[in-house]
């Protein structure tokens, strides 16, 4: 099969359709972001990559490279929680809706996979999307999933689309968008290394519910300096940090914001044990007069940001992915945050492209 890759960001989906096993080839990969797009290359030199505008493509082209699948991770901040979610009125939208327009004249298209974020669902553009595959003749399945239901320990809850031709049957029923993967699927998949190291080594994630290993399972012999947490945002942000631990079974999901804003974008690690990490904050709250203290106390922790690698780990590339040598910390951790968990999404593509209906 020949895929096309849109919104191909650092290569996510060729990582996740390389982990999936089906026997498929990326023969057109399409990003406006030029950076994205040298990690991109590094990565994936043999792949035809267009440095283009979505919206400058035409049938004609696509129909050329008789493309079978289309994956695509369509700019989510219409749709997000911290965002002005203007939906179908925001810019950023107009090449989705272009690709919309294409799709009823790709003479060879069968599968479709999305992903967007949690909200995605509920929004307008959702509805034209699936006004555009049912007209087409498609059938589709929506799911919103989070890595933590694999045995990962990270947090991602994002909303999937799978979509295939009406003569083509899923693997699985559903009639309405389903929050889990139904254990009757697991059965459908090949036994991860993820699930595996969470039944051996793993715990039941208190928050999530799920069983998931370990962080020490992900974290490198860094540099500690080059990571630690500024002491002016531990001053003013110590109190909304998320810390992790060694011995932690989850961490909140990482944005493009990871490294330089404190809240919300991600969680920070600690090298000692959660007993030590609440002795400390009691300490440093019976010195709220005396900042210096305070200070001193919190630099104590050694509360760092999870390295790029360990980000990369936790969103599941492989290890042989690398940055180019000029891709600074801060383009790495924004180009993460915009990607997606490779395994989470590899396992989506093998139930899309596996055809024998469930009974």
């Amino acid at each position: 099969m020949k895929v096309l890759e849109l919104y191909s960001g650092i290569g996510g989906m060729n990582y996740a359709l390389h982990e999936s096993g089906i026997a498929a080839k990326v023969v057109a990969a399409v990003d406006i972001n030029p950076v994205a797009n040298d990690v991109y290359r590094h990565n994936f030199p043999e792949t035809a990559l267009m440095n283009r505008n979505i919206q400058s493509i035409n049938a004609q082209e696509l129909n050329k490279l008789n493309v079978d699948v289309i994956f695509m991770s369509p700019p989510c901040q219409p749709f997000t929680r911290l965002g002005l979610k203007k939906d179908a009125l925001d810019n950023r939208t107009c090449s989705l809706l272009h690709i919309l327009s294409l799709i009823p004249e790709l003479k060879n298209l069968r599968y479709i996979l999305v992903e967007n974020v949690k909200g995605f669902e509920i929004s307008q553009m959702r509805d034209k999307l699936v006004d555009c595959i049912k007209s087409c003749g498609y059938v589709y399945r929506e799911l919103i999933l989070s890595p933590c239901q694999f045995g990962i320990p990270n947090s991602r809850h994002r909303y999937y689309l799978l979509a295939k031709k009406n003569n083509l049957k899923f693997c699985f029923k559903q009639s309405s968008l389903e929050n889990n993967l139904l254990p009757d699927l697991f059965e459908l998949l090949p036994k991860s290394k993820h699930l595996t190291l969470a039944e051996e080594k793993g715990k039941i994630n208190p928050k999530s519910g799920s069983l998931c290993y370990t962080l020490d399972n992900i974290l490198e012999n860094t540099e500690e300096s080059k990571y630690l947490v500024p002491s002016k945002l531990l001053q003013k942000r110590a109190w909304v940090l998320d810390i992790r631990t060694s011995e932690n079974n989850g961490s909140c999901c990482f944005t493009k914001g990871y490294g330089r804003y404190a809240e919300g974008t991600g969680s920070v690690y600690c090298p000692f044990t959660d007993e030590t990490i609440r002795l400390k904050y009691n300490e440093v709250a019976n010195h709220e007069n005396d900042s210096d203290k305070q200070m001193q106390i919190l630099s104590d922790l050694k509360l760092r940001f999870f390295s790029p690698r360990e980000v990369c780990r936790l969103m599941c590339f492989p290890e042989d992915f690398q940055f180019p040598e000029h891709i600074t910390d801060k383009q790495k951790y924004r180009l993460l945050g915009n990607s997606i968990n490779i395994h989470v999404v590899g396992r989506l593509i093998l139930l899309l492209c596996t055809e024998h209906e469930d009974t």
